[in-house]
């Protein structure tokens, strides 16, 4: 009878181990790190809110004051968000070590991953011909970083998706993951990104509205959601980059759609699970 019962618990863990079996969220936020705004909206958006997973920018202005907030909330599962640019035109951040290959002639990181309609311009980190082995020296930097001021560390993700440019690129990034224990790739768990069709141009509550229908209408499986909270306030307000002007204003929409009690009511309704990487990778890794 006992190894009965044994067998039957055991054999309920592993069909619960599908994301088949219902509707799994992670909602991951995006950047906290980059600016005081983007911090406060990050942890708002984990204290009062359906974020689940966040990812630090270790070189920028504001970690070390992230890395406070984020060892007061155990609970938020934290990514290294691997940083090898600084986009925005009067905000900018350096490497963390001496990397030459890495910055423009002001010694800041390059404002693109890469230049799509110019492999000759100057603009962009993988138009620049990256040192593999300066890279490396620099994503351990802020590994270590990461490491020694936020002992929940999990997952490795990249910033602008500057680490999958290339495969030896990616190679390295896998590497650094496996090495440092930080190896979380959900997307081998059968993740899919549910996109909320949400413009940068749109306002808060067509934002909130967007993200509420999204979440009426998704069926059972594994699904991610990535964005980035902030505050329209003056500080983001400087914030900023040709094409995309209004930074302030859609990531304070972003911080309100995610805490949104409209939000929070329908995920309540439908039983959605909102979960982590580490949670993703506890559940339905092998």
């Amino acid at each position: 009878m006992k190894s009965l019962v044994i067998f039957l618990f055991s054999a309920a863990l592993l069909y619960a181990a599908s994301p088949e079996d219902g509707i799994y969220l992670i909602v991951r936020a995006d950047d906290i790190g980059s600016s005081h705004a983007a911090n406060v909206a990050c942890i708002e958006s984990y204290q009062n809110g359906i974020a689940r997973s966040v990812e630090i920018m270790v070189p920028c202005p504001w970690f070390l004051e992230a890395a406070a907030m984020l060892r007061e909330n155990p609970g938020y599962d934290v990514g290294v968000h691997l940083t090898l640019t600084s986009e925005w035109s009067k905000v900018k951040w350096r490497p963390l070590t001496c990397a030459p290959s890495l910055v423009d002639s002001n010694g800041y990181f390059y404002p693109k991953q890469k230049n799509w309609d110019n492999e000759q311009a100057t603009d962009a980190f993988y138009n620049a011909n990256p040192d593999l082995g300066e890279v490396e020296a620099e994503l351990r930097a802020q590994i270590e970083m990461a490491k020694k001021h936020i002992p929940h560390v999990t997952h490795l993700s990249s910033h602008m998706g500057a680490t999958g440019l290339d495969e030896n690129l990616q190679k390295l990034e896998n590497r650094l993951a496996e090495e440092y224990g930080l190896d979380i790739n959900v997307r081998e768990l059968g993740l899919q990104y549910a996109r909320w069709g949400s413009d940068s141009k749109d306002d808060a509550a067509t934002r909130e509205q967007k993200l509420f229908d999204l979440l009426k209408n998704l069926e059972n499986g594994l699904y991610m959601i990535v964005e980035h909270p902030g505050l329209d306030v003056p500080e983001m307000q400087a914030h900023g980059h040709p094409g995309y002007e209004h930074v302030a204003a859609h990531r304070d929409g972003v911080t309100r759609a995610f805490t949104s009690d409209k939000v929070k009511k329908v995920i309540q309704e439908r039983n959605i699970q909102l979960i982590s990487y580490k949670q993703a990778r506890d559940m339905f890794g092998d």
